[in-house]
């Protein structure tokens, strides 16, 4: 036998609808904000490679100084990849050699072979296939080490022990960066033009002194300094998006396994977009 006690409602939870779950918006909205964050990511990324590089020389010029992390970043960076770039170096000489050779001799203009692959390697292919290499090489180890940090919280104990951390695990690598693939550049080019020489001369039968004489004659400072300047931003690029890419990684293993999957896409288009730039605003043409 029921009671009126008992057929009285119960009494209302004022918190029930705070827990309860929002409403999914419509698919229409959904796909907007999924449009508008794929639009503004890019700018959200270079925003923060700027503020990570404000960083970066603020405590770089404030002691202490870590010289010490510098020559370990430099032996890394620099001494670490002479392999890859001079066996990348050897054979793109040597395939830009047959195929200028077989190509000119169509119109007989092969004796220029020399000249054309000395300057396409000072201020083009020195400087961006390098910084490939050490971008494929030492950029993805940068963050897969310092984004093993963040998720083991190394890092926020730095922090927690009042050493900064962008000044000891960033600075010393983008300044390694900066200074050591202008040498890795350097030793590229020579070792693409010994391939060229080889294939071109040894392979192929064109006069060596010949070889020799057009790439001396039109290739001048110039085109290296062009090159030597390219390979410092490219450097430089390239250890600050590694270092941004560990140092901001989240969400394990797999969170690190995809910063670094980032950090070789970020810097492939980084390097060439920047190529692109430099080229125009060292020939003022290109840009406007």
């Amino acid at each position: 036998m029921t009671t009126p006690a008992s057929q009285a409602k119960a009494p209302r939870d004022p918190d029930r609808s705070a827990r309860e779950e929002p409403a999914e918006p419509p698919a229409a909205v959904r796909f907007a904000r999924a449009a508008a964050e794929s639009l503004l990511s890019p700018f959200a990324e270079v925003g923060m490679l700027f503020t990570m590089l404000g960083e970066a020389i603020f405590w770089g010029i404030r002691p202490p100084y870590r010289f010490r992390q510098f020559v370990a970043a430099m032996e890394f960076i620099g001494v670490g990849s002479i392999f890859i770039v001079s066996l990348t170096g050897f054979f793109v000489g040597a395939v830009l050699g047959l195929q200028l050779v077989d190509g000119f001799r169509t119109f007989g203009a092969e004796t220029q072979t020399g000249a054309v692959v000395g300057i396409g390697l000072a201020r083009e292919l020195g400087p961006v296939f390098t910084a490939l290499m050490v971008s494929s090489r030492a950029g993805s180890a940068m963050t897969t080490e310092l984004g093993s940090m963040r998720v083991t919280s190394q890092i926020d104990a730095m922090t927690t022990m009042a050493v900064n951390p962008v000044q000891y695990l960033v600075v010393p690598r983008i300044f390694a960066g900066v200074a050591m693939v202008p040498f890795l550049t350097v030793l590229f080019n020579v070792i693409a033009m010994t391939g060229s020489y080889l294939v071109a001369v040894n392979l192929l039968g064109l006069d060596g002194g010949i070889y020799l004489e057009r790439f001396k004659w039109l290739v001048d400072w110039e085109d290296i300094r062009q090159g030597l300047i390219k390979a410092a931003v490219f450097g430089g690029t390239v250890s600050l998006i590694a270092c941004r890419q560990g140092f901001f990684a989240s969400g394990g293993a797999s969170g690190v396994g995809q910063a670094t999957n980032r950090c070789v896409v970020h810097c492939a288009v980084a390097i060439l977009a920047l190529d692109y730039v430099m080229t125009g605003l060292i020939l003022g043409q290109g840009l406007f």
